[in-house]
């Protein structure tokens, strides 16, 4: 499994965290910035984890911003993604159980860096379900184009 991950300022410390989690885990990953903690724009950040995902460079990825809404529509705005925001492990372990979340979102302001490493490590763990959520998921693709 290969990961995408990304951040802007705000969600930069926890980005950093989140990486050595990572390391620890021996889970390979590619860090597409911010690589500071000077204000920078969330969007281009979504976008490059969205793409590495939509691309395949990527298997699944993850973002953090102030909030991670932002960062969460940004990244739905891309073909193939399915960004969701997680705030705690059950809407981490629902979002890959029923609607196959390939990018996790997050707030660096929001979650401390136990809660954040613990939502990464469910995220992670937890795999889609399939059966009636693949006909939900089918019909998001037929409605949006996306």
């Amino acid at each position: 499994m290969k990961l995408a991950i990304g951040a802007d300022h705000a969600g930069y410390v926890l980005k950093e965290q989140i990486k050595d989690y990572l390391k620890s885990k021996d889970i390979d990953f590619k860090d597409v910035g911010t690589f500071k903690i000077e204000s920078c724009d969330y969007p281009e950040f979504a976008y490059k984890v969205g793409q590495a995902v939509s691309t395949g460079e990527a298997d699944l990825g993850i973002l953090i911003c102030g909030t991670g809404i932002g960062m969460s529509i940004t990244a739905n705005k891309i073909k193939g993604v399915r960004a969701a925001l997680a705030h705690d492990e059950q809407t981490a372990k629902l979002s890959r159980q029923h609607n196959n979340a390939n990018v996790l979102c997050m707030g660096g302001r929001i979650l401390s860096e136990e809660e954040a490493i613990q939502i990464v490590e469910v995220w992670l763990n937890t795999s889609f379900e399939g059966g009636r959520h693949e006909k939900r998921l089918k019909l998001i693709t037929q409605l949006t184009g996306l």
